[in-house]
């Protein structure tokens, strides 16, 4: 017996020292991985950052140096290109704010409203109703383009800001009321039945209740939505003719100079320019738009 338990012991013994001997090798292969990974990262993040310090630096040249040194350091340095740029883009920038603005707010009402509905009542047909809804998330946009203008511009509304304001208001409600209804489902119905019982309408119940607590899910679908609407290029171009009340997508196509020539420094000053507002509207609300996109993917 003292035998069997000397050699059990011996072999317990082997055994972790081979595992010793095991463990630098594999830490070694976790290490080379993580490396491997972080290289591969850093790359990706490279080659999406050359276009931007390309269009940064040559915001600060000529035509003369761009043509003639593109890949050289701006010598001299222009600034006057960003005041050219803000110059031209101003107007068309505050044009796109209003319209994109007018349009996030009709979407996080109406599309909170029937994502409540859909999430907290019954009623009949109501899952073939929210199907069909999805139904057109399928629908390509461009299919859909000829009989929009076409509406759009018998109701009159061409060349109006309507004609920017509605369209984008009705587009944006279809991911905003999946998303909605998703979060609105995963709320507490003791919180609803409280409510109830204390008096509170449906209404005081959606505001008082499911807003308050999906305000992450609601400046998600804003934030989603005005980057879509910012950068919307196609539909203006339909519908608005009037240069005043053009918005920013298609206001920097006009940096030509009267011989035909694209005065290619301003040109990328205004492009850095127009990014300008997303990139605060990121700054101030990439927290809850964080927040909602991981509590909606959990909680989904």
């Amino acid at each position: 017996m003292v035998d069997r338990s000397i050699a059990g012991r011996l072999a317990d013994r082997q055994k972790s020292q081979s595992l010793a001997q095991l463990m630098p090798d594999e830490r070694r292969q976790q290490a080379f991985t993580q490396i491997f990974l972080i290289t591969i990262l850093v790359l990706l993040l490279l080659m999406t950052l050359v276009p931007i310090v390309l269009m940064i630096v040559m915001s600060l040249k000529d035509n003369g140096q761009i043509y003639g040194r593109f890949w050289s350091l701006p010598d001299p340095v222009r600034w006057q290109n960003y005041q050219t740029g803000f110059e031209a883009m101003a107007s068309y920038i505050r044009n796109s704010l209003l319209y994109s603005s007018a349009s996030v707010l009709g979407v996080m009402v109406l599309s909170s409203l029937s994502g409540y509905v859909f999430a907290r009542h019954r009623f009949p047909f109501k899952e073939a109703i929210y199907v069909l809804i999805l139904a057109l998330l399928m629908i390509p946009g461009v299919l859909t383009l000829i009989p929009s203008f076409v509406l759009v511009k018998d109701l009159g509304l061409t060349n109006t800001p309507w004609a920017l304001i509605l369209p984008w208001t009705s587009g944006g409600q279809v991911l905003g009321i999946l998303l909605s209804r998703t979060f609105f489902a995963t709320l507490p119905q003791e919180l609803f039945d409280s409510a109830k019982i204390d008096g509170a309408s449906e209404f005081q119940a959606y505001y008082r209740i499911a807003v308050p607590l999906s305000w992450p899910i609601i400046v998600t679908i804003a934030i989603m939505h005005l980057v879509g609407t910012y950068n919307d290029f196609i539909w203006p171009l339909l519908t608005i003719s009037d240069s005043n009340m053009q918005v920013v997508s298609v206001g920097l196509t006009e940096f030509t100079s009267q011989f035909g020539v694209v005065d290619w420094g301003p040109r990328m000053a205004a492009y850095a320019v127009a990014t300008l507002p997303l990139l605060v509207l990121f700054m101030f609300g990439m927290r809850y738009y964080i927040r909602g996109i991981t509590s909606g993917a959990v909680k989904a």
